[in-house]
């Protein structure tokens, strides 16, 4: 019997299915096709979909994709459109040297994540071995009982019984130098990775150093210390990351001791922040110029450093139950030379006011230079009045907060643009504003202006700078608050915080081209998101001492020599 051929089979099949395939093996050979085609597809856009098309250029049109599989091709675009890649600010952060660090904020698991502080190893004769030669530091005081314990200088004795029964050392108002030094050495985040570092402090003394050359040396010996510094920071890896703009200084002194404008012998300090390289560093100091972007102001040392948490809240609790009997208080001496200061007349009308305590600071006056003697006055006043000093600033007007007293300011720059970081932007919350024009022309009584606040009021802002304590004052450098934030922890945190805003900015390209220098003084004082600044209120208080270069001019720089008279006045 013969066989039929396949051939005859498959005509068969074809004519019993009206000359369609069966429909089983169509669906086979589609599903295949399309199984085919998706893993074309998936490989394409779910491997390789991280990479720039540029580099994978298509290798297929729409009208070559099956019917069964063009939905799918379809969808994995939208896939691929839609999928999570690295954000655009990752990938450029890869060409930044300081990624790392910036990547450390990310890790929750890391205390320390953002907060890491490199401290730069300096040679001895920038910091320790002007301790060592303590007596040069300065011309009138024994600058060696001041650098004792830590920085803070000898325990004072409770007399008067206006101290609490720990932390009260007789510590010199431009200690802040090795104050702070000690201080950082228990910083909790430290590192010597400088590429997790969020910052890099420098510890070079620079307020000790121009102590030293101040009087009666030539620009070549008040400079030497700080071309030296930049030099040498210049040459270590770590200032190319930057080219220095994440790294910090302190100086216990104030701003015009180095802002010499001109190299010429008679002129006044050092030049180290006209330094190119110092200009993208941040120095710190006790006051800050309204009209530069490289100086920041921190509070003046205080007589008070406790070492716990317990020292501080058993002081504010003893502050807020005292007798104030005086409604205001002054402490402080005239200046006749200085026909713009208004000391004289809040002299006279302290004097002419039964409700008014006056401590005299003129020649002769001890009790003006015993604190003591002017922690006992503060104590016992609802406000204490703070005039310019010989600059804008004056240690007077920390010690009078840390007694709970009020202060009152005449000139927005002894306090309200200078501490930015350590008071609030709403100084109504804690002082009292008076300009000092209404007592200079127009005879304004003090009295009369602190009577018109409400009791009320005043119990709030007492509060109120009571609780501003603890930030207004360093810890004991040889050990640490727990819950607290002292000035050093503000300062620290503050100068991060700058460093990580500029580092994002260079990541995502941001730039303020519009940044005024000489405004310095109002961008401190935009609120979260401002990036401009207008006219204000307070201009007219900044145009007066500004030269026609936007700087300290003669005025700052005879303020700075002025502060130094009263210096070697107050060691008489």
């Amino acid at each position: 019997m013969r066989r039929r051929s396949s051939a005859s089979r498959h005509q068969e099949e074809m004519e019993k299915a009206n000359g369609k395939p069966p429909p089983m093996r169509l669906c086979l050979l589609a599903t295949l096709s399309a199984m085919f085609w998706i893993m074309i597809f998936y490989f394409h856009f779910a491997v390789l979909s991280d990479k720039p098309d540029a580099e994978h250029p298509v290798l297929y049109s729409s009208s070559s994709i099956p019917p069964e599989a063009y939905e799918v091709l379809e969808l994995a675009k939208m896939e691929a459109r839609t999928k999570p890649k690295q954000s655009d600010s990752n990938q450029g952060l890869k060409a930044f040297p300081f990624t790392r660090a910036l990547r450390t904020i990310e890790n929750k698991s890391d205390p320390c994540g953002g907060r890491y502080i490199y401290v730069h190893d300096l040679p001895s004769r920038f910091n320790t071995d002007m301790l060592t030669d303590c007596r040069k530091l300065s011309l009138w005081t024994n600058m060696c009982k001041f650098t004792s314990n830590v920085g803070m200088g000898p325990p004072l004795e409770d007399a008067d019984g206006v101290f609490s029964n720990t932390g009260w050392y007789a510590t010199n108002q431009f200690a802040v130098d090795v104050i702070f030094n000690n201080r950082m050495k228990q910083y909790d985040c430290l590192t010597k990775d400088s590429s997790i570092a969020a910052a890099v402090f420098v510890p070079f003394y620079a307020g000790f150093d121009i102590a030293r050359y101040l009087w009666g040396y030539n620009i070549s010996v008040r400079d030497a210390a700080s071309l030296e510094l930049v030099d040498w920071l210049m040459k270590r890896p770590e200032w190319s990351v930057m080219g220095g703009r994440d790294h910090f200084l302190v100086a216990g002194r104030i701003t015009w001791d180095f802002r010499r404008l001109t190299d010429n012998e008679t002129d006044w300090g050092n030049k180290l922040l006209f330094l190119p390289a110092a200009r993208n560093m941040s120095m710190l100091v006790v006051e800050a110029s309204p009209w530069n972007a490289n100086d920041f102001g921190i509070p003046y040392p205080t007589y008070f450093h406790p070492a716990k948490d317990a020292d501080v809240f058993i002081w504010q609790d003893r502050m807020r139950k005292l007798e104030r009997k005086y409604l205001f208080s002054f402490a402080g001496a005239p200046r006749p030379d200085n026909p713009e200061s208004i000391r004289g007349q809040i002299i006279d009308q302290c004097r002419s006011s039964n409700i008014c305590k006056l401590l005299e600071c003129d020649l002769g006056e001890s009790k003006c230079h015993s604190p003591s003697s002017i922690m006992k006055m503060f104590q016992s006043s609802l406000f204490c009045l703070q005039p310019q000093g010989d600059s804008y600033t004056r240690r007077s007007a920390f010690d009078s907060m840390l007694a709970g007293c009020i202060p009152v300011f005449f000139h927005p720059g002894s306090a309200y643009i200078q501490y930015t970081w350590h008071l609030p932007r709403n100084y109504s919350t804690y002082s009292v504003f008076i300009p000092e024009d209404d007592i200079r022309k127009r005879n304004a009584s003090i009295e009369e202006r602190l009577k018109q606040i409400s009791p009320d009021i005043i119990e709030q802002m007492r509060e109120t700078v009571i609780g501003l304590i603890p930030r207004l004052i360093y810890a004991d450098p040889r050990s640490k608050m727990e819950t607290l934030r002292d000035a050093f922890d503000v300062s620290v945190q503050a100068v991060i915080n700058r460093v990580t805003k500029l580092r994002k900015d260079m990541v995502e390209g941001r730039e303020d081209k519009d940044f005024i220098e000489e405004n310095s003084w109002k961008y401190a004082l935009l609120e979260g998101g401002q990036r401009t600044v207008g006219t204000h209120e307070w201009d007219p208080f900044f145009s007066k001492l500004k030269d026609t270069n936007g700087d300290s001019g003669s005025s700052s720089a005879e303020a700075a020599k002025n502060s130094w008279k009263n210096e070697q006045r107050s060691q008489a």
